[in-house]
């Protein structure tokens, strides 16, 4: 499996932020670190390798829901 340039460069900026503030990333401070347009564009890459068992974690709203099962 291969990952476009700027999936690669998601990745990269997800791990180096964990490395420095110790927590993921949200969508808006992964989109700024990677250098793209907007958070929908982080939230749009990270769906699109999530779908292909890539994992990128990031920090957002809390939904409610069991983060194991989802309910």
């Amino acid at each position: 499996m291969s990952l476009t340039e700027r999936q690669v460069r998601i990745v990269r900026s997800a791990r180096e932020w964990v490395a420095e503030y110790g927590e993921a990333p949200s969508l808006r401070e992964l989109a700024e670190a990677a250098g793209l347009s907007s958070p929908s564009s982080a939230h749009y890459q990270v769906m699109r390798m999530r779908e292909r068992g890539v994992v990128v974690e990031t920090r957002g709203r809390r939904s409610g829901r069991c983060p194991n099962c989802g309910h």
